[in-house]
């Protein structure tokens, strides 16, 4: 199933609740309304709500595990901590912040265009012959 981040507040115990609205064929929509019980949450129109306070990002997926628990499909995160802990050092810096700006569905920000420079003034043929 596909989540989409819809909103986020502040609970009452002042935690960070983020809202995702649930995506996905019909089967898995009732699994997931199984698996939910009296925690199932609708949209005005119908949609299926899920409600976390760990943030996935904008999107991600859901998965139903064995035990009938619903819980993020983390394994991007995994395999970019895995990676990067893996190389280490500034390779492993980079690798981490474009998988996490990937996962995010970050576009990196293209590298600033070097300045431009103004064009060289021609000087005068005789201005550097003085008086002959």
């Amino acid at each position: 199933m596909n989540v989409s981040l819809v909103r986020s507040y502040r609970s009452k115990n002042g935690n960070a609740t983020f809202v995702y609205s649930v995506k996905g064929n019909k089967t898995d929509l009732d699994a997931y309304k199984t698996a939910q019980g009296d925690y199932h949450r609708e949209d005005d129109n119908g949609q299926p709500l899920w409600f976390t306070t760990r943030c996935i990002g904008n999107t991600g997926k859901l998965i139903i595990t064995t035990n009938g628990n619903i819980v993020p499909d983390m394994s991007a995160f995994d395999q970019a901590s895995s990676l990067a802990n893996q190389y280490g050092g500034n390779f492993g810096q980079e690798l981490a912040q474009q998988a996490a700006q990937a996962i995010l569905g970050i576009t990196p920000s293209a590298p600033a265009p070097a300045p431009e420079q103004a064009p060289a003034e021609k000087a005068d043929d005789d201005s550097d012959l003085g008086d002959i």
